[in-house]
């Protein structure tokens, strides 16, 4: 597994590319040049070119009650079960759920018998095709209707942009109820280019628009050695979210402390603290919050287990234990004590995805993508994921009053939490309960 921390400003992106691949290619590619601006037709022979279906997304998708609560409880239970695979690398871990099962979720539409069956086991899809996608368009939707309002942690806006787009072989033929779609509860078309012929050309386009969606954070997600001769189509999901908190930690207040790291050595870091009317938990073996941002539509829920227990706790983590402990969280006065912390994350989930059972899927002559390409023989080559998180003052600037001031004169004895230690961060859709970003902080330092 790839993984690379670096430094960089304090917002949180994050991308996702799934590559696919053919075994063998029945038709060359012409050679002409890709055009990085892009070009308003629909020519599938032409680099530059787009080539969606005719179908326009659905904008208000009918999707059952019964469909949205199976589409989030599956999404949360595959959270936890790639935390369960991630957690076993040592240091930070920081990664985006929501994207990777939404990027899996385009690609799973043209996935066929064994195939099929297996992305829908590990990625926990309980509905079938034709419920699945409308449900994944309905929750898209949802988040983009989030933050009406509400202030970002920049002094902008509130964001919370997500967005799908393809990036196709020239001259390779792409099912048409593939497209559809993909265009119908994805909104996404496809970009023409020629990976064979001009590779370079191809990922600056993919990273070109990967950096624009993301404001510029990320800007190389996909290498260039990343892509094959045999490279014949990848999906792309970009998510990028910018919130202030609801209540602000006072700069002023923050000071140098120390955190002890997962090995148990010590770091001097920069602590913020504040006295918070916040959701609150504690139970056998952890302290919970839940930190909301402005708009009081999401939430970080933080998770500090009991000194030594690190390991044990985030063995026994599913989705039942985390609604557990937000179903038990109430209204309280928390003095809280949080390191601000920043750091890069970037793997490779194809050795990952194929210990939890999508084997099949990466594997050539085997894999059963024909809803992509009936006559070729399609299969993931790769899935890669970047991300990026930074917490600071600079990203709490909120008008917080009436959070502080409710029920102040009857709240309980104020709480203390101290975060000075090893804890797990979610970023949580309140509504629906959607986890959108998982997180670890063993040593807010690293960069």
């Amino acid at each position: 597994m790839l993984r690379t921390i670096r430094t960089s400003a304090p917002l949180l992106v994050l991308s996702l590319a799934a590559i696919l691949g053919c075994e063998a290619s029945t038709e060359p590619s012409p050679s002409s040049d890709p055009d990085p601006g892009g070009e308003a037709c629909q020519d599938a022979d032409k680099p530059g070119c787009v080539v969606a279906s005719d179908k326009q997304r659905l904008s208000d998708p009918d999707v059952p009650s019964e469909d949205k609560t199976a589409l989030v409880s599956g999404n949360s239970a595959f959270a936890l079960d790639l935390y369960q695979q991630l957690r076993q690398e040592p240091g930070n871990v920081f990664y985006s759920p929501y994207s990777i099962s939404t990027a899996l979720a385009m690609t799973w539409a043209g996935a066929k018998g064994e195939t099929e069956a297996a992305m829908a086991d590990t990625l926990r899809f309980d509905l079938g095709q034709d419920k699945l996608h409308p449900a994944f368009n309905w929750i898209d939707q949802e988040l983009e209707s989030r933050g009406q309002g509400a202030e970002g942690a920049d002094g902008q806006g509130f964001r919370l942009n997500v967005v799908n787009t393809l990036w196709g072989q020239v001259g390779y033929s792409f099912e048409a109820p593939f497209l559809d779609t993909l265009g119908l509860n994805y909104g996404a078309g496809m970009h023409i280019v020629d990976f064979e012929g001009h590779p370079q050309e191809a990922v600056d386009l993919i990273n070109g628009w990967v950096s624009d969606q993301t404001e510029g954070k990320i800007e190389k997600l996909v290498p260039v050695d990343a892509i094959t001769p045999e490279t014949v189509l990848v999906l792309t999901n970009a998510i990028y979210f910018n919130a202030a908190w609801r209540t602000p930690f006072e700069p002023a207040s923050t000071n140098d402390g120390q955190f002890a790291t997962a090995d148990g050595t010590e770091v001097t870091v920069p602590l913020m603290r504040g006295h918070l009317e916040i959701p609150y938990a504690e139970g056998s073996g952890y302290q919970a919050v839940a930190m909301p941002y402005d708009g009081d539509e999401l939430s970080m829920v933080i998770i500090l287990p009991a000194e030594g227990t690190l390991d044990a706790f985030e063995a026994s983590l599913d989705a039942a234990k985390l609604d557990g402990i937000v179903g038990a969280m109430s209204e309280h006065l928390v003095d809280t004590t949080m390191p601000r912390f920043k750091f890069d994350y970037e793997l490779s989930l194809k050795d990952t995805l194929k210990a939890m059972g999508m084997e099949v899927a990466f594997t050539p002559g085997v894999a059963d993508f024909t809803g992509i390409n009936a006559k070729g023989r399609p299969y993931i080559q790769d899935v890669i994921h970047k991300a990026f998180v930074g917490v600071n003052e600079a990203g709490t600037e909120a008008a917080a009053a009436t959070a502080v001031i409710v029920g102040e004169e009857s709240a309980p004895a104020p709480a203390s939490l101290s975060l000075v230690s090893p804890f797990l961060f979610f970023i949580r859709d309140n509504a629906t309960g959607s986890i959108l970003f998982a997180g670890r902080i063993a040593d807010p330092s690293a960069s």
